[in-house]
């Protein structure tokens, strides 16, 4: 059920991964029958042949020893294409799944809604969660396929030198294919389960100090967070030493099948030919290929353990995925009333920290209901990424060309654009630590103007520019003929550093206990 779950997720293609089970195959084929016709050689020249009835079996020797590495090359070309194409999809499908659950929605929910979530869980969801995924594909779909036809194979092959010898391949493969897989998957479920908390906690809290690293060492909590990161970091390590006892035996459990397989072998050879019964079939380099071919056998269920540990951690993932959703998939409550905001109005919510301001602007947008469309909230801490200037914009509007310079400028940032090497098409390398506070502000300011939102709710957009500076984009968007909005556009600003001589229509105070107080300033004009 999780496998073919996992496959509608990834929307794996079946033509695909056959082509990769195949290469698989013949890279492992390869080695089976080099070790069998390596073997047939060894003991063909001790009997001391004249050299040219051994010449091709020489060559095939060499051709078979090339080959396998040649296929083992373009196994893992195909197999890795298959995975890093399901990736995209999933994680495409996850970053979907987040955006219909909507973040902001329901905050009193279960442990697996979204909105519950900090930024370094979110951050593992559509990253290590989707690389889990991807593992799957690598280490465990292909493997085990090609590990069954392998198997079948070397047994078979077996079973026309001696049913007998078969039988205990057969049974040793049984062994480092089934059990040994089944003892792996019971650790990795084990340090899942005992570390999940601990490694969603370390994540959390380490993005939380290289977030924040300014402003817990200005609270004197630096120490504490830090602290804390290591001591989830120390409880997932010791989570999964503990269960690492299971996995010991399981790694052993392949070495010793294969000393039970070419003992047994060896012994049902030592015993047909002590007695007098062995077949016709039983040659001395046959007697060889039954001793030696069960050592290449067994190169093909060694990597089931590793393939049963990603099964269970792609489970698990999988089961972290469809709670999302699950949760996108809920009914969504009624939004609640939104207020007047007529075209055209400037409104400038002022107040102390603390008092509301920017949890009334997401109530505004519907970031605690249902989002209304064309109102979009821009908040003062939205991410920069770490790709072009240009890309960065496309946020807002993925069409975006030629106006992402006029918008650059009319924000003021002409002078830098004019300093960077390629203009928009520079790359912002580490994303917002490549630009100073007041530049990405100006930055993320464009990204707001270039969007089609009619009405526009700005928390703090000039926040960590120059007094003057600031001041002069305030007034620019709080007036109607500015000039840096357009004027059927709505704009609403909270600020700090409401300039006297601006030109608002509406101005929203905020007191200490979030009770506000409206006024009109500025009398609309009618349309």
């Amino acid at each position: 059920m999780s496998l073919r779950r996992m496959w509608r997720l990834l929307e794996l293609s079946p033509g695909r991964v056959a082509v990769s089970v195949l290469w698989g195959v013949l890279a492992l084929g390869s080695g089976l029958g080099l070790a069998a016709l390596a073997a047939w050689l060894i003991a063909r020249a001790w009997e001391m042949p004249p050299v040219l009835d051994l010449s091709v079996a020489v060559v095939a020797v060499r051709a078979l020893g090339i080959s396998r590495g040649v296929f083992r090359y373009v196994e893992r070309l195909a197999t890795h294409d298959v995975a890093l194409r399901a990736m995209t999809t999933a994680r495409a499908a996850v970053y979907g799944t987040l955006a219909r659950a909507d973040v902001w929605r329901g905050r009193a929910r279960d442990a697996e809604d979204p909105t519950r979530l900090r930024r370094g869980e979110l951050l593992t969801r559509t990253g290590a969660d989707i690389d889990d995924l991807g593992v799957v594909v690598v280490r465990a779909l292909v493997p085990i396929a090609v590990a069954g036809v392998v198997s079948a194979g070397a047994v078979g092959l077996l079973a026309t030198i001696s049913p007998a010898a078969a039988l205990v391949l057969a049974a040793a493969l049984a062994v480092a294919g089934i059990f040994a897989p089944w003892l792996s998957a019971r650790a990795a479920g084990e340090a899942e389960e005992a570390v999940r908390a601990d490694r969603g906690e370390f994540t959390a809290a380490a993005v939380a100090v290289l977030d924040h690293a300014a402003e817990l060492r200005v609270a004197g909590r630096l120490s504490e967070a830090m602290d804390r990161a290591r001591a989830a970091g120390r409880r997932a390590v010791a989570a999964e030493d503990r269960a690492a006892s299971h996995s010991a035996w399981a790694a052993a459990a392949t070495p010793l099948s294969i000393g039970v397989s070419v003992l047994g072998a060896l012994l049902i050879g030592i015993l047909l030919y002590g007695n007098g019964s062995a077949p016709p079939a039983l040659t001395p380099m046959a007697l060889t290929v039954l001793v030696l071919l069960p050592l290449s056998a067994f190169e093909a269920v060694a990597a089931l353990p590793a393939a049963a540990q990603a099964l269970t951690k792609g489970r698990a993932t999988l089961a972290r995925i469809e709670a999302l959703e699950r949760h996108a998939e809920s009914p969504e409550p009624p939004p609640r009333a939104l207020p007047a905001l007529p075209g055209g109005r400037r409104i400038a919510v002022v107040g102390p920290s603390g008092a509301g301001k920017t949890t009334l602007l997401m109530t505004w947008a519907g970031l605690f209901d249902t989002p209304r469309p064309g109102v979009t909230f821009f908040a003062e801490d939205a991410h920069l990424f770490g790709t072009t200037v240009l890309e960065n914009l496309r946020v807002a509007r993925p069409d975006l060309t030629a106006e992402a310079e006029t918008a650059l400028r009319a924000v003021g940032l002409g002078d830098w654009l004019d300093s960077i090497p390629d203009g928009v098409h520079t790359d912002l390398v580490g994303g917002a630590a490549a630009v100073s506070g007041g530049q990405r502000r100006r930055l993320l300011l464009a990204r707001a103007l270039i969007s089609p939102a009619r009405v526009l709710l700005l928390d703090e957009p000039t926040e960590h520019l120059e007094d003057a500076a600031g001041a002069d984009l305030l007034r620019a968007l709080l007036d109607e003929h500015g000039g840096l909005v357009e004027p059927d556009r709505t704009v609403v600003v909270v600020t700090h550093r409401l300039p006297a001589d601006h030109r608002a229509d509406t101005i929203v105070t905020l007191d200490a206990a979030g009770r506000a107080t409206v006024r009109d300033r500025v009398p609309a004009n009618p349309r």
